[in-house]
């Protein structure tokens, strides 16, 4: 211990106090016409001084603490084993993937309405990350506004049905089209940015995306959102206890079965989930085509990738464009799951949410970012009563995540050659 590093910990102790105290010490409180300020309990002033006393010690003693937790083993315990042979990985990932498929296949049919409308946010989650997977684990491009292209594809089907009176099986693939197009205008300005400055350019987009949505209330409904939005149907079959539509059945007089909300549920769950698989096909496709090596060379050495004949546009407008085309999918999926949405459905922390589940599960891994999308959902759901501690808690995930597994839950594995050796 120094005088630098006390002088330092002091620093740091002091901006948590003057950073927490404004925003958790006092609280806003209306007095009539009037707005009054009032100190907060004396439990949350404690709550406070602990935190400064924490962070002031951690930091008197970083390089101490640093130094022991860089002893602990990292995750798997087996890290030092020889790697999994290729073709073997593959094939074990093929049949997990497959066995996860027919579980949830199944599922819906033996739980409660609420895990499987539980279940359809997680598909839902997880055609988002694939998507995202496509651009920043493959192409290493870091995108920042990945949310701006959910919320076309949602806007798109609710403005479409609301305007035009557009089904949702033909809005399916409007809405993934016209994300795809935003993905393509985005790409252009992108295209000699990396690193920083791409992730501030994406994020901007976002952001307009956002703003644009909330202030154009002529066509969007403005922050009041637009409700109203239809739901699926089956050849012309309704799933509702009246048919709202000339010309439609309803689903349980058809069959001459008792009317059940979860028939809906179940219906919508299992369009997520025949997207979901379609989206972990088709990209699972593209990695192993010439499209899907490029975005890997362009991701390992821009510059080598140049020099070997690789259009740097073409492959950063194929990334954007097709990671786009699938959060278009996931956004006309959510909004008729939800039948209302709103510019507060698509802020800057589903991107972050989004991009968490790709670094977690490993970026560039399909399986692995099947998993940390189902433990990221889930999860929180299963500790309501922390729920006004979960972004803390999240967070804190990411940082020992980092520290003991930074390549992700299930890394990707690089293709390689062996050369024999030559006599």
């Amino acid at each position: 211990m120094t005088a630098r590093n006390f002088k330092h910990a002091l620093f740091c102790a002091v901006i948590t106090m003057v950073v927490a105290y404004p925003i958790l010490g006092l609280n806003l409180v209306a007095r009539g016409t009037r707005v009054g300020l009032e100190g907060a309990d004396t439990s949350t002033l404690v709550a406070i001084f602990v935190a400064a006393m924490v962070v002031f010690s951690f930091q008197l003693y970083r390089d101490t603490i640093m130094a022991a937790l860089g002893k602990i083993p990292k995750l798997p315990p087996l890290a030092g084993r020889e790697p999994m042979p290729q073709a073997k990985r593959v094939k074990m990932e093929s049949w997990v993937l497959t066995g996860i498929i027919v579980l949830a296949l199944f599922w819906p049919f033996f739980v409660s309405r609420g895990s499987v409308d539980l279940a359809t946010l997680v598909l839902i989650y997880i055609m988002l990350a694939l998507g995202l997977n496509v651009v920043v684990g493959l192409a290493g491009l870091l995108d920042l506004g990945y949310v701006a292209f959910y919320a076309v594809g949602a806007y798109t089907f609710a403005l479409l049905s609301q305007y035009m009176g557009i089904s949702f099986w033909m809005a399916l693939p409007l809405g993934a089209l016209f994300a795809a197009l935003f993905g393509l205008v985005l790409g252009f300005p992108v295209l000699r940015l990396r690193g920083d400055y791409l992730a501030i350019v994406t994020l901007g987009f976002g952001e307009i995306i956002r703003i644009l949505l909330n202030n154009w209330t002529a066509v969007t409904g403005g922050p009041n959102g637009i409700g109203g939005i239809p739901e699926p149907t089956l050849f012309g079959m309704e799933f509702g206890r009246r048919v709202k539509e000339e010309g439609n059945t309803s689903f349980h007089e058809t069959f001459g079965i008792a009317y059940s909300g979860e028939h809906k549920v179940i219906f919508l769950y299992l369009i997520a989930l025949v997207l979901a698989v379609i989206t972990a096909l088709v990209i699972r496709r593209l990695m192993r085509m010439p499209v899907g090596r490029a975005w890997e060379a362009l991701r390992e050495d821009e510059i080598a990738a140049r020099s070997l004949g690789l259009s740097r546009t073409a492959v950063k407008l194929s990334a954007f464009t097709i990671g786009a085309f699938f959060a278009g999918f996931a956004g006309t999926v959510f909004a008729s799951k939800q039948g209302f949405i709103s510019p507060e459905s698509f802020v800057f922390l589903e991107s972050a949410i989004i991009l968490a589940i790709v670094v977690l599960g490993g970026m560039g891994s399909q399986l692995g970012v099947v998993l940390a999308a189902i433990a990221v959902t889930i999860l929180p759901e299963l500790a309501r009563e922390f729920s006004d501690y979960r972004m803390l808690v999240f967070g804190a995930a990411m940082v020992l995540m980092m520290v003991w597994r930074p390549q992700g839950l299930m890394p990707m594995r690089r293709t390689h050659i062996e050369l024999k050796r030559q006599e």
